[in-house]
């Protein structure tokens, strides 16, 4: 299932949809009609577990072709928020997760060029969310290096402590697209999450695929254009560290949580690994998408 959070109006509170088709169903209201409870928001979702999905599954098959009045919009007709608005803790952002990004990274960046023997873990603050369509904002009395890199998001469905490798992928709730914005020139003395955490650097969306509907997460092509020039593509059998791997090891200290969001690395073609390097400015349009997934588009603004 493609899961939304999504608004009717401008005025209208966030609700959970599904998308089916051209359109939106909203969960709370065709569980009602199914008689069975279903939550109205993302977060309250994941927190019911795998019977969730089963009963929303069970409701969406008693009404589909005939949704009864009030209970699906056209998808043309909404705004679609960031799958989770405002997530409860930091983004669990994957650093050098690609060999050729790390090649790139230690040629620009000063990274060290061997590859790392252990997840490189550093976070983005909630509020660096944003949803698709809403604006990157240029901060120029902050930096003069704005970056991109497209990344495939795991979103938590079950507390994760002291997972093995081989139960990990049993923990993850579903998948989503999210873009690690960062400004090179605010790294401070090798911490990143100033250059990455600030407001508006993790665009995300357009849904959240449930894990069962996505299939396997290491065989995905993703991509990045700038100004409808392509800057990356790869697919996601190229990380480093794979995802069951990116559980264990941050699931060993920090205990992860229904919602807990990790992004989990960028491949090569990145604005700072070119030459001449590149960099974001107000007027770019920055999109970027996950095969099974969706894509985001998102300008960037001066702030």
């Amino acid at each position: 299932m493609h899961l939304v959070t999504y608004r009717s109006t401008i005025e209208s509170a966030a609700r959970l949809g599904v998308i089916d088709g051209d359109l939106v169903v909203d969960v709370e209201k065709i569980g009602a009609k199914a008689a069975r409870s279903l939550p109205a928001a993302m977060l309250d979702f994941i927190d019911l577990g795998p019977a969730a999905i089963a009963e929303l599954r069970a409701a969406l098959d008693d009404h589909r072709d005939h949704w009864p009045a009030g209970t699906a919009v056209p998808l043309a007709n909404v705004k679609l928020l960031a799958p989770i608005p405002r997530p409860r803790k930091n983004i669990f952002g994957i650093g050098l997760n690609y060999v050729e990004h790390v090649a790139e990274s230690a040629r620009t960046l000063d990274t060290a060029k061997d590859l790392p023997k252990q997840p490189v873990i550093f976070s983005k603050p909630p509020t660096s969310v944003i949803g698709p369509g809403e604006a990157i904002e240029h901060n120029a009395n902050i930096t003069q290096q704005l970056d991109w890199e497209v990344e495939l998001a795991v979103v938590m469905g079950r507390t994760a402590r002291r997972v093995s490798e081989a139960e990990a992928l049993s923990f993850v709730f579903g998948y989503s697209v999210l873009i690690d914005i960062s400004a090179r020139d605010n790294r401070r003395a090798g911490q990143w999450i100033y250059s990455k955490g600030q407001d508006t650097y993790a665009p995300f969306g357009p849904c959240i695929v449930t894990a069962d509907a996505l299939g396997d997460p290491h065989d995905l092509g993703l991509w990045l254009t700038v100004n409808g020039h392509t800057k990356q593509r790869s697919n996601t059998r190229h990380m480093l560290f794979k995802i069951p791997t990116l559980i264990a090891d941050i699931s060993a200290a920090i205990t992860l949580e229904p919602g807990d969001i990790i992004a989990t690395g960028t491949p090569e073609g990145v604005g700072a690994g070119r030459t001449p390097q590149e960099w974001l400015w107000p007027g770019d349009v920055v999109e970027a998408g996950v095969d099974g997934i969706g894509r985001i588009r998102h300008p960037v603004v001066a702030a």
